[in-house]
């Protein structure tokens, strides 16, 4: 199948180095200490955070550090597939290990001992990409909850397919068996809190793939720092300030 036409379009009409269109809201969850509803294309996801709070568990608590917990889940009707997926199934595992350890290298842990952050995330809408939304999501909804961070994380990912190095793939370029990278970052201390790569790639070729996904989450990074200045903006409106 041809993923990238001779004139150098995708199949829903983005060049290679193009991103999807990306849309965020904060405080999407009421009862939430802090929310947010992110959006790469057609994937759509929910994340909400509770915290810090008491260690329910009194067995786990730490005593230099909070400790972070986090529960990734797919709402059944985000993929359009009718099977139901029976909760806590082995990839919900791996993805919820892999959003708290992409976090708990931004939060300042070590500020908040003896207590407890929960992160959760829910994919409402799956086209490819959900891992780098959630954690995209988390992050403002981190962020909305006013939880200390060293900085946001942002993250993105790019692939290989027909000779091409392609930024932000959807689900049926996903589903194409080629090799794609997902990169988490810290933008302002440029450094890489996640690296996930599904197949082997030349070194040459996986420094573009890389370098590409790296751009996409500076490219959100940007955007989600005016979500958020846009955010305090209106916070200062409602208190008169």
């Amino acid at each position: 199948m041809e993923y990238v036409s001779p004139e150098g379009l995708r199949l829903d009409g983005r060049r290679p180095m193009e991103m999807r269109q990306i849309r965020a809201e904060i405080g999407t969850v009421a009862r939430a200490d802090g929310s947010a509803v992110f959006e790469m294309g057609n994937t759509k996801v929910i994340a909400a955070v509770y915290g810090p709070r008491e260690v329910q568990n009194r067995s786990q608590q730490i005593s230099d550090q909070a400790l972070v917990r986090c529960e990734y889940s797919m709402a059944n009707f985000s993929t359009g597939d009718r099977r139901r997926k029976p909760k806590g199934d082995r990839r919900s595992t791996e993805i919820s290990l892999v959003i708290r350890q992409t976090m708990e290298a931004c939060i300042l842990t070590h500020l908040m001992p003896r207590s407890q952050i929960d992160i959760f995330v829910q994919v409402l809408q799956a086209d490819g990409g959900t891992r780098s939304a959630c954690i995209n999501a988390a992050t403002l909804a981190l962020a909305d909850a006013g939880i200390p961070m060293r900085d946001i994380v942002t993250s993105c990912s790019a692939g290989y397919l027909n000779s091409t190095p392609l930024l932000d793939l959807n689900y049926i370029e996903d589903s194409a068996g080629g090799p794609d990278v997902t990169v988490g970052i810290l933008p302002k201390l440029d450094k890489v809190t996640l690296l996930q790569m599904d197949a082997k790639l030349p070194l040459d070729i996986f420094e573009n793939v890389m370098g590409l996904a790296t751009e996409g989450c500076k490219a959100v990074a940007n955007y989600i720092r005016e979500v958020l200045l846009e955010n305090t903006k209106q916070l200062e409106y409602r208190r008169g300030l």
